[in-house]
């Protein structure tokens, strides 16, 4: 068996096609009209009711069960190209997780919650930048040095 997809629900599968495409950089790997899917794996579906067979009432918005996440290496270029967005809205501030990275929070155009995170492999060169050791990381990190090398030859 293997896995295809995650299909969320939106309420304008072309607002939402923009979005991802336009913030996220996402491919379009498949267009059906109302469903969309991208290359990694996401895919948009309009009716979202109607394909699963329940009662539209039941469809829910941010339901505060899931998010999407998603890594970047170049985490203050991607903050500084959210403010080209100014309807989003964010559920805090950037913080920074105890093992290092910086992630940020908000919805999407249809209340999925998002969460952007700076790749670990970053994560761990700031750390070395800094002049912090790789048992200075592997502490911080709460991981092993070995798991850290393979973060850095990833």
């Amino acid at each position: 068996m293997k896995y295809t997809s995650t299909v969320i629900a939106v309420s304008d599968v072309n607002v939402s096609r923009t979005f991802y495409q336009k913030l996220f950089g996402l491919e379009l790997y498949q267009d059906y009209g109302i469903n969309v899917s991208f290359t990694c794996g996401l895919s948009l579906q309009q009716e979202f009711d109607w394909l699963v067979s329940v009662p539209g009432n039941t469809v829910m918005k941010r339901p505060h069960n899931m998010e999407l996440a998603f890594e970047t290496r170049d985490f203050d270029g991607f903050l500084e190209r959210l403010k080209e967005y100014p309807d989003i809205e964010y559920l805090g501030e950037v913080i920074e997780h105890s093992w290092g990275q910086r992630v940020v929070r908000f919805y999407d155009p249809d209340g999925h919650i998002v969460e952007v995170g700076e790749s670990m492999k970053m994560v761990v060169e700031r750390f070395l930048s800094s002049d912090m050791t790789m048992e200075e990381v592997s502490a911080r990190m709460d991981v092993s040095i070995e798991d850290l090398a393979k973060l850095l030859n990833d």
